[in-house]
């Protein structure tokens, strides 16, 4: 393994813990384990590209979560940029919900 594969993927780990951070304000969780996140793609440069989706188009949080993700991801040292790109498709449903998500939340 090369070094750059390496760093690229301490940098997904330490990109997913971020992301574990961010809570949807509607739900007790954070967006990893609801499911929002559906990749997160980081480049040999540090470039990172984080697709989700909400839980509902018409979401709360639609202006303000993406630009969090995207600030928090970027305050990370070896981040040198960070885009968020939102989807619909597939459309968010509880079945992307962890395990942990759906044990807290009373659904198992």
């Amino acid at each position: 393994m090369s070094d750059t594969t390496i760093n690229t993927q301490e940098l997904g780990e330490k990109i997913v813990n971020v992301l574990k951070t961010i809570y949807d304000p509607e739900i007790p969780v954070d967006i990893y384990e609801l499911g929002l996140i559906y990749d997160v793609f980081v480049n040999e440069d540090h470039d990172v590209k984080i697709l989700m989706t909400l839980t509902s188009p018409n979401c709360p949080v639609a202006e303000t979560l993406p630009v969090e993700v995207e600030e928090k991801v970027k305050s990370l040292d070896m981040v040198k940029d960070a885009e968020v790109e939102i989807t619909f498709d597939p459309p968010w449903t509880q079945d992307l919900m962890s395990e942990e998500a759906k044990l807290e939340l009373g659904l198992l």
